[in-house]
């Protein structure tokens, strides 16, 4: 259970430092990119819910 947390965490976190970058620092140099890594971290979200739930029924 701990490992599926720390794993949810990190991603969530990458996702929330992409956005975050991408809106304040590199859509000033390159709008594109900015816009390519908030796709990036809009597809983040789903993959941690996975990894968080993965066997959730056979650890209780």
């Amino acid at each position: 259970m701990r490992r599926r947390k720390l794993a949810y965490g990190v991603m969530m976190g990458a996702c929330l430092t992409l956005f975050v970058l991408a809106w304040t620092v590199v859509r000033l140099f390159s709008p594109a990119l900015a816009v390519a890594m908030t796709v990036v971290a809009m597809v983040i979200p789903p993959f941690a819910a996975v990894v968080a739930n993965w066997n959730y029924d056979r650890d209780e």
